[in-house]
């Protein structure tokens, strides 16, 4: 799902960019007022983890694949203001470090991947919990709904951004229903994955997820201590590490339906394809490079997501000072 330069104009790039950016502070200012201290190093997890889930492409139709995009799960977890933050920072790195998606459209990846999803997937979710009991098979349903149309609201805005600034003067009907229509089916699969980590994480930390905060009495009772929680989840993280090297090597949804309409022809080289660790493999490392890829990924992603909101934490509890005149 990420967009390479080249498939949309400059003029909609940066306009995006823009866009994307200001999303971005007001997130960030909005995650710093709300979130409490003790909680920053798990939204850093969080970027991790999501960081690491989506080096996991998995088969969805002959020739082609998805990956999560993760925003209905970070939003779930953290938050929507956290969530933004967190899904930007991996699409951010992605693009920088990685390759993974291109500069020029580096708005576009994180209004699609990080905004949309988030926005959506959360909106989806309390919809369909506010009439439901509190109970966490109703939290399971909405997490899945959730998490199916977050994938299609991104494509739709691929779509629309085309329609605004596409190259090559392709039908938009014909890129919006295959877009829309491949991007339910790699939906069904990030439900399936965001299901299995919320359940997780409501079996063992229910007070952590944040779309969970009205269950009652035991349901939020943690049984499993800040360390250990974080310990392990580390540990997951870098087990699926191993899982990177042999996910699906088959384009993407928005790559398959690229080639299919004529498209990719006009994907341009990434300004960063030059770097180490391009497509997520350590030059000169052999079978191990993916792994070493993905495990400075998941440092780097956690570092800059910590920073960022401890940042934006601390300017937001620092007092301005008092001019002696009004004392």
């Amino acid at each position: 799902m990420h967009i390479p330069d080249g498939f949309i104009n400059g003029v909609t790039s940066a306009g995006a960019g823009v866009v994307a950016a200001g999303g971005l502070t007001a997130a960030l200012r909005q995650a710093g007022a709300r979130l409490k201290d003790r909680h920053i190093p798990l939204a850093g997890l969080v970027a991790a983890f999501v960081f690491v889930l989506q080096m996991l492409n998995f088969p969805v139709l002959p020739g082609m694949s998805g990956h999560l995009l993760g925003g209905a799960l970070a939003a779930i977890l953290m938050g929507p203001s956290v969530g933004i933050v967190v899904v930007s920072v991996v699409v951010i790195i992605q693009a920088l470090l990685f390759a993974d998606g291109g500069v020029s459209a580096l708005g576009l990846n994180v209004i699609n991947m990080a905004v949309v999803t988030t926005l959506v997937g959360w909106f989806v979710f309390r919809a369909i919990r506010i009439p439901l009991r509190p109970t966490r098979r109703s939290v399971l349903v909405a997490t899945f709904v959730a998490a199916t149309v977050s994938v299609a609201a991104s494509a739709g805005a691929f779509v629309l951004e085309y329609a605004m600034g596409g190259v090559g003067g392709i039908d938009i009907s014909t890129v919006s229903l295959l877009m829309i229509g491949v991007h339910v089916l790699i939906g069904l699969g990030e439900a399936a994955i965001t299901v299995g980590v919320v359940g997780a994480v409501l079996s063992t930390r229910p007070d952590l997820v944040y779309g969970a905060a009205d269950l009652a009495g035991d349901a939020t009772r943690s049984t499993v201590s800040n360390r250990r929680f974080v310990g392990v989840a580390v540990v997951v993280a870098v087990a699926l590490l191993g899982l990177a090297t042999i996910a699906s090597a088959n384009p993407d949804g928005l790559e398959w339906v690229a080639a299919r309409v004529g498209l990719a022809g006009s994907a341009q080289e990434s300004a960063v394809a030059s770097s180490p660790v391009a497509g997520y493999e350590v030059t000169g490392s052999g079978a191990f490079g993916t792994v070493l890829a993905g495990a400075l990924g998941l440092g780097v992603t956690f570092g800059v997501g910590y920073g960022l909101l401890r940042l934006f934490r601390r300017r937001s509890t620092t007092k301005p000072a008092v001019p002696r005149s009004a004392r």
